[in-house]
């Protein structure tokens, strides 16, 4: 018989006990992976990846191999076959925001030109308009503390007002991508909003996404109490969105992506799925981690120019003896890069100039000496398979900082502009039609009789 009348004191001893049970049956011995050359997280000892696809959509390209060993080289990062550095470079000599832009080439393949980027534009601004009173009444029906989960509440739900959610045609996919690409940012500004109503008591302020203004732009004016911002600050956020848009099909939420894709799901479960992914901290919330340690350093070290006291923080950091002993110096290494990763070179060349205007360069003073003395301080305290060097979350949640962007939007403006990584892996994924991922586990479970219940 069923006791549902367990006090809280009662379910809590309950609860642990079942979960030291749990603990004890799913330990395996560490060195059984070791035995069975089990690649865990799909990567060998070298950093080298397991090849489980091909993709034309993005390319990771940080070493070569030279007579079958991995040399490293400094970081490249190409959309469709243009390096992204091209592309930034290229959107802003020309005085115009690049997401859009990035975002096309991503689905369709090709640069567009004035009048196909137009149209598209206009795809994106009629699906705003379209989306915008679903986007709040999703997100003031239930609020939520983790805009995360306010957004994969939201794309789920999007499943539900589409008229046709499970038709997984390329032109409809395509549809729902662009779809995504106007909803995303909507529901996490206005989850957002909800948050800090709900929970803070603040005045409740949702702003409708203006039709003639960029996605960066948007997010901007829907954050912000009186809408202004200057063009700098929407030229690097745009700048992050177009850097964050896309990362080889290897990184865990895009491979997410085509695992749930070849299943033949819808797409809303998809990129639901993939917003689960990179809500886990060792993706897509390093940058907060990054910002923290910074607050713990200055904190710690009164004068951000001597390199001694800089270099002995970062020591205790390696030997979990300060900060939150995890052993590590958050924005520094990377499971591929080595020399450089090309997103921190990038955000870097241009949150020089945000800081100024914002009045932050002993800020970003200190974190170019801590990107120049961690990898000195890595190197003498751990044994090295490979270099490391500053990444993609080193100075983007700093840049975050300098536009006035909360914490919890962090990790949903990253997923705001993976959408477009996301959705372009899906096309791919459906396109070329694969095997359901269906990677293989060994089991090292040993064989036991089943015992009938009045012998146990």
């Amino acid at each position: 018989m069923i006791n549902l009348k367990l006090s809280d004191l009662e379910k809590d001893k309950l609860i642990k006990e079942l979960s030291t049970k749990a603990k004890e049956a799913n330990y395996i011995n560490p060195e059984l992976y070791t035995k069975y050359e089990v690649k865990r997280g799909l990567r060998d000892i070298s950093g080298k990846g397991v090849l489980a696809g091909l993709t034309e959509v993005g390319e990771v390209h940080a070493y070569i191999l030279d007579e079958n060993e991995l040399i490293p080289v400094p970081g490249r990062l190409s959309y469709r076959g243009i390096d992204v550095k091209e592309i930034t470079e290229g959107f802003l000599k020309e005085g115009r925001y690049g997401f859009e832009e990035t975002a096309y080439l991503l689905l369709c393949g090709t640069l567009p030109n004035q009048s196909v980027l137009g149209q598209f534009k206009d795809l994106i601004s009629d699906a705003q308009s379209s989306k915008a009173e679903f986007a709040r009444k999703t997100v003031l029906h239930l609020p939520s503390k983790d805009i995360m989960n306010v957004l994969g509440r939201g794309v789920l739900t999007l499943y539900s007002i589409d008229p046709n959610p499970d038709d997984i045609s390329i032109e409809n996919v395509l549809r729902q991508s662009i779809e995504l690409l106007a909803s995303v940012p909507m529901l996490a500004v206005y989850g957002y909003q909800t948050y800090v109503h709900q929970f803070f008591n603040k005045s409740l302020v949702l702003h409708t996404p203006q039709p003639e203004l960029s996605i960066a732009e948007n997010i901007l004016y829907m954050l912000r109490p009186d809408s202004k911002y200057s063009p700098l600050e929407a030229t690097l956020l745009d700048l992050s969105l177009v850097i964050h848009a896309e990362h080889g099909g290897g990184n865990n939420s895009t491979f997410t992506t085509h695992v749930v894709t070849s299943t033949g799901t819808d797409t809303y479960s998809a990129i639901a799925a993939a917003i689960g992914s990179l809500k886990g901290p060792r993706h897509g919330g390093a940058n907060i981690k990054v910002r923290h340690m910074f607050k713990d350093l200055k904190e710690k070290i009164q004068d951000w120019n001597d390199d001694e006291a800089i270099k002995d923080y970062l020591t205790k950091l390696l030997n979990k003896e300060g900060f939150d002993r995890s052993g590590l110096i958050y924005g520094v290494g990377h499971a591929v890069y080595s020399i450089s990763d090309p997103r921190a070179e990038i955000l870097k060349s241009y949150a020089e100039a945000l800081a100024q205007e914002k009045h932050f360069e002993d800020e970003f003073n200190l974190y170019k000496k801590v990107e120049k003395l961690a990898p000195e301080v890595i190197e003498k305290h751990r044994k090295m398979y490979k270099g490391v060097c500053a990444n993609v979350d080193f100075y983007s949640g700093f840049i975050y900082e300098m536009l006035g962007i909360p914490e919890e939007l962090y990790t949903p403006i990253f997923a705001i502009s993976r959408v477009a990584g996301w959705c372009a892996h899906r096309l791919e994924e459906l396109t070329n039609a694969g095997k359901i991922v269906r990677p293989a586990f060994k089991s090292v479970a040993p064989k036991r009789e089943y015992i009938p219940i009045e012998k146990r």
